[in-house]
């Protein structure tokens, strides 16, 4: 596509006049994406289909070999001064190997140039990581630590068996002691001193086998130590180089105000950059706009392509930006905009009330509505824990024994004193509680029933976000089966073996699970009027009478 003027600002290719300008700049941590946004993201995702410009294997194509890498694109409305619309593209981290490309906005700071300081501080640390992978994996090295073990062993087996033999010994010469005759002062000598000099060979072995074995632990330690060096310098210069990296990145806002990376997370309770901070597509179509005397109008970021294996990420699914990175850096700025409400700020459960479905002297059962806290949250107050307080101001204990997801609507078990509590709550730690849900997914299913198993942990850079790690991850299984298939959708039941955050949703949407997220799903797939997911039977063993109890409470959807 070419450029109808120097600047990255792409006109649109057909009228926009009957498109409404936003009366708010978009807040980008939870939108509605503006029909203008829309329309950008649309132009780029065709440019993104027809161009020739680089070579990028996003998975879309199965004919082509090599890494697949999806990726974030973001696009930007903006009036430049003449009034005229028009829409910035950009890409999160690089692109074909590349930072920097004429459809896009450049970087904020391009780290990839030949002969940056980046470049030959990369090479350097690459150097250290191949010293450190040729001293890890030398012959030398290997061959010292199958010695200290084969030592170990053999240590450890000989001593065992004298210690052995020596015990035999001792059983004989009791024998003897207690036999006719025993007590003849030549055989008491004789047998004191066989015991003795067995003590001394066992002190001998055991000092001999001590001093082998830390003659070869002091060999190996030695190598070690080696690496140890190497890999702590490593990491003081990786360090050195994002703290050099860091203060290359500087943010505009829309007073025209700067800040670097250090200034705005130092605002961000001593919390360090994350890496790759600035390296987002919002922040950089920000500060392009900014540099170049355009006003920011509407923002949007999209998926394209494979998700990744960690996290979920649907093709052409707009998403918010990352917390963890964008959070402080376009909280800079968006500074002198007019931005949208953060709906976050709004308590979604103020005009909805809380139904009891069963409660006697021991325990509430109650019937949680969709978009309603479990318990108060960062912002908001108003929860089920907070209003079973007022309900039952002389209930004792904790109250309510587990959670359910704001979006997830169905029953809850809360205990009017503590040791009804302490009884229900051991079950649930003990996972004997049943628990059945159903949800309705936004695909159809080519299985029937199964058991899902994907161990998972937070993301750290965007909370409360859940991803598929088999290193950290913790085990969380989901067995399922299906209900109904109808107008293109399937209806499932849900049995938790595990009861880890948003397990149910992350394992509908991830690509190793069901790969077809549940209908309304606003993080890991399309919103909708809300999420259709209920917790729709619950049954336990009562903390009074002992006796199993059943609740059931149909979903609305």
């Amino acid at each position: 596509m070419t450029h109808t003027n120097s600047l990255r600002l792409h006109p649109f290719k057909s009228s926009v006049q009957r498109i409404p300008m936003p009366k708010a700049f978009t807040f980008p941590f939870y939108y509605d994406p503006h029909p203008l946004a829309i329309k950008a993201a649309e132009e780029l995702q065709e440019y993104l289909l027809e161009q020739t410009d680089f070579e990028h294997n996003f998975g879309l194509d199965t004919s082509i070999e090599g890494l697949v890498i999806g990726k974030m694109f973001g696009v930007l409305v903006c009036q430049d001064s003449s009034g005229n619309l028009g829409y910035l593209a950009a890409y999160s981290g690089k692109l074909a190997n590349s930072n920097d490309h004429s459809f896009f906005v450049p970087p904020i700071f391009n780290m990839l140039e030949e002969n940056s300081f980046f470049r030959k501080e990369e090479a350097l640390l690459n150097d250290f990581n191949r010293r450190i992978e040729l001293l890890e994996g030398a012959d030398a090295l290997l061959q010292c630590k199958d010695e200290l073990f084969k030592t170990s062993v053999q240590s450890e087996q000989e001593l065992s068996q004298l210690k052995q033999t020596i015990k035999h010994n001792k059983l004989i010469r009791k024998e003897l002691r207690a036999a006719p005759g025993g007590d003849q002062p030549e055989l008491i000598e004789r047998l004191r001193k066989e015991s003795i000099q067995e003590q001394y060979f066992l002190k001998d072995k055991s000092a001999f086998w001590k001093t082998e074995i830390v003659q070869k632990e002091a060999r190996l330690n030695g190598m070690q130590s080696a690496i140890a060096e190497l890999k702590y310098e490593r990491k003081r210069k990786s360090s050195e180089l994002q703290q050099r990296l860091f203060e290359k990145y500087h943010f505009l806002n829309a007073k025209n105000e700067q800040a670097s990376l250090a200034q705005i997370f130092s605002t961000s309770d001593g919390v360090k950059p994350p890496a790759g901070s600035g390296e987002c597509a919002a922040p950089k179509l920000l500060q392009y706009a900014y540099e170049n005397d355009l006003t920011p109008l509407a923002l949007a970021e999209f998926w394209w392509g494979q998700s990744p294996q960690s996290e979920v990420r649907k093709h052409k699914n707009y998403y918010p930006a990352c917390r963890g990175k964008c959070e402080p850096i376009l909280g800079h700025m968006l500074k002198g905009l007019t931005v949208d409400e953060n709906p976050l700020l709004n308590n979604p459960a103020e005009d909805k009330e809380l139904s009891i479905i069963f409660e006697d002297d021991s325990i509430v059962i109650i019937h949680k509505p969709a978009e309603f806290l479990s318990v108060p949250g960062k912002t908001i107050e108003d929860a089920v824990s907070t209003r079973l307080k007022r309900m039952y101001p002389e209930a004792t204990g904790p109250l309510l024994i587990h959670r359910l997801d704001m979006s997830t609507s169905g029953i809850l078990v809360a205990a009017k004193n503590e040791e009804a509590h302490k009884f229900i709550q051991r079950q649930f730690i003990e996972r004997s509680v049943q628990k059945r849900y159903v949800a309705l997914l936004d695909g159809v299913l080519s299985t029937t029933q199964g058991i899902i198993d994907l161990p998972l942990r937070v993301d750290l850079n965007d909370r409360p976000r859940q991803l598929v790690c088999y290193e950290y991850g913790k085990p969380s299984r989901t067995r399922y089966k299906v209900l109904e298939i109808r107008d293109g959708k399937t209806r499932v039941e849900f049995i938790p073996i595990t009861g880890r955050t948003h397990q149910l949703r992350v394992h509908s949407a991830h690509p190793n699970g069901l790969n077809v997220p549940v209908v309304g799903d606003d993080l890991y797939g399309n919103k909708a009027d809300r999420l259709h997911l209920h917790a729709e039977f619950i049954a336990f063993i009562h903390p009074k009478t002992r006796e199993v109890v059943k609740f059931h409470a149909p979903a609305n959807f």
